[in-house]
Order: C-alpha cells, then structure tokens, then sequence
C-alpha cells in the first residue's frame, strides 16, 4: 500500500502494519505526517525498523502528533534533560522497585487509564533488546468491540468502569511501588465504549492492567462482565505480535488498543531497555454522550505532576551535609 511519501505494510489481519520509506533522524514533512497519521488510525499500531535515532529525536518525532506529555504519574526519577522519556528498563525497574517485573505493565493493558485523559498515543524505541525473547503484542480494541453480538454491544454502550493502578493486581503496602501509587493515586471513571474522536469508531475501553470494577452492578456481575470483555479483547484473531531489533519503533493509537509487555524474560538474564513517549490525549467520550470524570489525581500533561513537584521542591531544599 504506497503513499506519496511512505509505504503502509500490513502485518496482521485486523492490526499493525509496518512503515517503509521513512527516516525518522531527518525532519518529516507534514504531508508525511498525516499520512504516517491516516496509517496509525488504520491499522492502530505502527511499526518502524532500523531507526537509530535518540532522546530529542524520538521526543521531536511525538511532538509532530501533539502535545508530548511527562514521562509517567509515578516517574519521580526523569532522565536529566529529557522529563518527557519512560525508561522500559528490567534491570532499573527491579533496582527501583524491589521486585521482578510482575506488576500491572506485565497484563494486558491501555497506558494509564488510570487518568481522565489518558494518552492519545504511544510511542517505543528499542535501545537494547535480547537476541531471542521479548516480544510486544498488541490487540485492535475496535475489532473486539465490532466482534461482540448486538446485544452485548448495546449493553457495554451503557456501562461505565473505574480504572485505577494497581486495579486487579495486589502488591504489598509496603512494596517502593504501592508506596509510590498511593503517594499519587490516579482513579477515573470511563466508558465501557468509547467513541474514538478522530475516526467515530468505537471500541472496548477496558483492561486487565487498570479496571477495577464495573459501576451500578453487583460485584459477581461486575467480574463476569469483565472477564467477558477481557476474554474478547484478547482472543488471537486481533492480536499482533512484535519481535524487536535495535532502532526499531512502534508508535500505537492508544484510544483504539490495548497492548502486553513480554511474558518469557524473567526466567532468563537478559538486559532490556527502550523508551516510551506519550502524547497528551482528550477526555473518553462513551456511545451516550457520557465524558470520563476524575476521582482522584491530575489530568496527564506535560507538566510535572504537582506531587512529584512537590518532591522535588524538598529534595532541593534540604540541606546538603558535608
């Protein structure tokens, strides 16, 4: 599928496709952009190879598609000089936290719904990846909308869901990672289904990583539903599965898809590092007219969240001991 100035090629059936024709280390025009954009809305994940490109790069890159956002609500470490960059690192993800990488990244997951508006988009770059193993799966959340009969369809319209961290995951209080959650708790309330803003598509807005519950139905009917829609947004038929190589890039419509970290490393003693961008995204928008609503926390800018401003505020304050 050729563009004027890239080449689309499809991966999957219902998701991903990879870009050809492109070099993301030299400045992009914005007929390439939008259509860069018109294949992201498409195929939902995007894939660019051998594009050796760095942190000011890889943030210029986001920054074509909108606003670029703080690295994460929790990321109270940011790389010097660019605080717009998530390290997906195993090895500083252990030292940080404590623990093997066994938490709410390691199940199917949207990025941070946990938030009112979560990002429009993502996007990785593989650094460091192993030679085997690794892999990242993404799945198309409008095909397993358009995938449920009519009825259940009409029914998940009128649903609404609480999404926080640490949702169906239990860490222990005393884990560095609890302890940094509930420091910064993220709660919203979404739609079941939300009507994607670009293309009017609409598609299950639930996950395994961040939604706790369901709204005004029991608890037994709440997991029955949700097992519902976690067993159909990811049945293999949407799912496409990524083997990464250093330099290489996905970038993924993060209101259209729901996406699993690797299953196969933590038995194996492998270094793994890429990093992460996110573009500010608007508030979800359900079927009904129904607009996403905060419990708790601040709305994902690029702006420093106020508690870790707060954090860094006293660190420079205190006194230096010599």
């Amino acid at each position: 599928m050729s563009n004027k100035h890239i080449e689309v090629k499809p991966v999957a059936g219902f998701i991903g496709a990879e870009i050809d024709s492109v070099d993301l280390s030299r400045p992009l025009s914005d007929e390439a952009v939008a259509e860069i954009r018109q294949a992201l809305l498409k195929w939902k994940v995007i894939f660019f190879r051998n594009q050796n490109i760095d942190h000011a790069a890889q943030i210029a890159f986001t920054s074509r598609f909108g606003e670029v956002t703080y690295a994460h609500p929790h990321e109270d470490e940011p790389i010097e000089g660019f605080a717009e960059i998530l390290p997906i690192d195993r090895s500083r993800y252990e030292r940080k936290n404590g623990l093997r990488r066994a938490s709410y990244e390691n199940r199917w997951h949207t990025d941070v719904t946990a938030v009112v508006n979560p990002p429009a988009g993502s996007i990785l770059r593989a650094v460091n990846v192993p030679s085997f193993g690794g892999d990242t799966q993404w799945t198309n959340l409008v095909a397993a909308y358009e995938g449920l009969s009519a009825p259940l369809r009409a029914l998940a319209d009128t649903l609404k869901a609480e999404h926080r961290f640490n949702a169906r995951l239990r860490l222990s209080s005393n884990s560095k990672l609890a302890q940094r959650i509930a420091a910064n708790p993220q709660v919203s309330i979404h739609p079941v289904v939300r009507v994607h803003p670009e293309t009017g598509e609409r598609a299950l807005f639930v996950n395994p990583g961040f939604t706790s519950h369901i709204l005004d139905v029991s608890p037994q009917e709440s997991d029955l539903l949700l097992e519902l829609f976690f067993n159909q947004i990811t049945k293999p038929a949407y799912i496409t599965r990524f083997r990464w190589n250093n330099g290489d890039i996905a970038f993924w419509d993060n209101r259209a898809t729901a996406h699993l970290a690797p299953q196969d490393l933590d038995h194996i003693e492998v270094e793994r590092v890429l990093y992460r961008t996110t573009i500010t995204g608007d508030i979800p928008v359900g079927p009904d007219g129904f607009r996403s609503q905060v419990v708790e926390g601040e709305p994902l800018t690029s702006e420093l969240p106020t508690v870790l401003k707060k954090k860094a505020e006293h660190r420079e304050a205190e006194p230096v001991l010599s």
